[in-house]
């Protein structure tokens, strides 16, 4: 896919330093998982899914615990997810999604983060037929040739298998997200690097200068709001 994993989490290790908004999201996030479903993560896929992520990212069982309980008290509290497309500088593109209890709030604060750094709103769908929605799965302590004799094994056939900065990532169909975790924990792999579905453009665009200068603070922007979830764009940020 050509991609690489590095690329993607951009300013990852900065962001995980503002540790009280990222589990102030993820307490949203797993909210409404459990709320919609069971809130038992091996009945409720959706919210199995998202706990994995939170693992990545450290969050506190007391946090987890919170909000499930939260859920399971019959809290009346409700959210929408929403997603925004828009445009940045010299053909940039990015998707934006968003959790929020309050629509309107939200639509305004992304559509005010895009006009006053540089970028404008598009209408749905003028973004995300450029992107894929791809599995990703990090792990360490295998070699990439252990993880491909694994896949074989379990006739997986994934988008792609690559090492970089001393881990195996694995692109894969949204679908094979739970096989693969399956897999690869009877293999011994007890905890992955990244474990998450994300949007991977079809191509990249290279930005420089003032231009580069102005997609970063952008994409700062929509990401420092509440409401937001997740941003994917198709720069190339890799240094």
């Amino acid at each position: 896919m050509g991609r690489k994993w590095n690329n993607i989490k951009y300013k990852k290790a900065a962001k995980d330093q503002s540790t009280s908004r990222i589990y102030a999201k993820f307490g949203r996030e797993i909210y409404v998982a459990a709320k919609q479903g069971e809130p038992d993560p091996e009945l409720n896929q959706t919210l199995k899914f998202v706990l994995e992520k939170a693992k990545t990212y450290n969050v506190p069982k007391h946090i987890i615990d919170r909000a499930i309980e939260k859920a399971k008290g019959g809290s009346d509290e409700t959210y929408d997810e929403l997603r925004y497309e828009g445009f940045g500088p010299n053909g940039s593109m990015i998707i934006v999604d968003a959790l929020t209890n309050n629509v309107n709030r939200t639509a305004s604060e992304v559509r005010a983060a895009f006009g006053k750094n540089g970028g404008n709103m598009g209408v749905s769908g003028s973004v995300s037929y450029m992107f894929d929605s791809t599995a990703v799965i990090g792990l360490e302590n295998k070699s990439e040739e252990e993880v491909l004799e694994l896949l074989m094994e379990a006739d997986i056939d994934v988008r792609d298998v690559f090492e970089e900065d001393g881990a195996v990532i694995i692109y894969a169909e949204p679908d094979q997200f739970h096989q693969l975790q399956e897999v690869l924990r009877n293999a011994g792999v007890t905890e992955f690097t990244v474990a998450e579905l994300t949007m991977l453009p079809q191509n990249e665009v290279t930005l420089e200068g003032d231009a580069l200068a102005t997609f970063e603070k952008l994409l700062d922007a929509l990401e420092d709001l509440e409401d937001v979830r997740q941003v994917y764009h198709n720069v190339d940020l890799d240094d």
